[in-house]
């Protein structure tokens, strides 16, 4: 395991380093930037919920981007996977008025599940039927899903449209749900100003969960055996299609997982905004967390952190903002790219470096 994170530290602090320097170019205080840095994520009960809040999708989508990368495929597209797991899971939470908590909550984040599932399932049914690259299909499912969301809670228009099926006409918002029942709404651990739910338990229950399936189980091994060989595992009698397939639906229900657990436990409703960019940012998670169940909440805190200190650190410092993406930016071309870190420090590659994840050997890792 050491080995395993050994690379990302190092990366992570390459790319601090560099964030200092750039900061020195533009005459700015990298100390004063990142004690703010540090203030925001950690300096008090509303900084450690803010990182908490922020590290709960970023865990579910890295999961869905590193069981992809286990199979050797690709997947970017869990920003659609987030939405579609959003818009089912608010199709059930403002419905089904009366239904017990203990009934209508899991109806709720079971259908979230299944959206992003099915639209996970897509581009591995092209795969192994039509031979379509789930990179090219995932980004163009992403577009798509953002229509469709934005198709639920259309408002309508002058010339007579209809509305979308989720639209609220009461909302000040032009474009969102109603709230979700208080039944299906996901309970508080810390209620507000904090507004941490016990959707981190669920999230950290998908991470034993996808650790135990993929180290554990014949379908985690056959998972990863299709990512080391595909030809191999063939003739070793697994059905790659299947596989692919399975892998795929399986990394979308977590991305759907993620869209769920915001919608239900912190927003409560959902507007085409509410997504962001978590579902690329699971791919950095993925990358530095080197695709391990593990490594992956360790990368979700990291950069639930840097998200959560950002705004502080710019109120502090006046280092504006966006430094922190660049950082991030860092951090993946560093992963990405292990030899440069090995160059760097003076690294001696191993035969176990064969199998970290990177975009220069295969996808699947060990």
């Amino acid at each position: 395991m050491f080995r395993v994170l050994l690379i990302p530290v190092l990366a992570l602090v390459t790319s601090l380093a560099l964030g200092a320097l750039v900061m020195l170019l533009f005459g700015d205080d990298p100390i004063l930037a990142y004690q703010g840095l540090f203030q925001g994520a950690f300096g008090s009960g509303r900084a450690w919920s803010s990182t908490i809040r922020k590290m709960i999708p970023l865990i579910l989508t890295g999961l869905s981007v590193a069981v992809a990368f286990k199979a050797g495929l690709f997947n970017i597209g869990a920003s659609g996977q987030f939405v579609m797991g959003s818009v089912f899971s608010v199709a059930v939470g403002i419905h089904f008025e009366g239904l017990p908590m203990y009934i209508h909550l899991p109806m709720a984040i079971l259908a979230g599940m299944l959206g992003g599932m099915i639209w996970g399932a897509i581009p591995g049914f092209l795969k192994v039927t039509t031979g379509a690259h789930e990179v090219i299909v995932t980004i163009m499912l992403n577009y798509v899903a953002a229509l469709f969301g934005g198709w639920t809670v259309y408002a309508g228009g002058t010339q007579g449209q209809t509305p979308g099926p989720l639209w609220d006409p009461t909302a000040r918002a032009i474009s969102e749900t109603p709230d979700v029942l208080h039944s299906a709404q996901i309970p508080w651990i810390f209620g507000p100003p904090y507004r941490v739910h016990f959707g981190v338990f669920l999230a950290l229950l998908a991470v034993l969960i996808i650790w135990w399936l993929i180290y554990k189980t014949t379908v985690g091994f056959e998972i990863r055996t299709v990512g080391q060989n595909p030809k191999a595992a063939r003739y070793a009698g697994i059905r790659v299609e299947k596989t692919v397939v399975l892998t795929m639906a399986i990394a979308g229900g977590l991305a759907g997982l993620a869209g769920t657990i915001e919608t239900l436990g912190l927003n409560h409703k959902f507007a085409p905004e509410f997504g962001g960019q978590v579902g690329f940012d699971g791919i950095t998670v993925a990358l530095l967390g080197q695709t391990h169940p593990v490594g992956v909440v360790f990368a979700s805190f990291l950069f639930g952190a840097l998200d959560a200190g950002a705004a502080k650190m710019q109120f502090e410092s006046g280092v504006a903002a966006d430094i922190i993406q660049v950082i991030q930016a860092l951090v993946l071309a560093f992963v990405a790219a292990p030899l440069i870190i090995k160059a760097l420090f003076r690294l001696r590659s191993t035969q176990d470096d064969r199998h970290s994840a990177s975009l220069n050997t295969s996808w699947g890792g060990s």
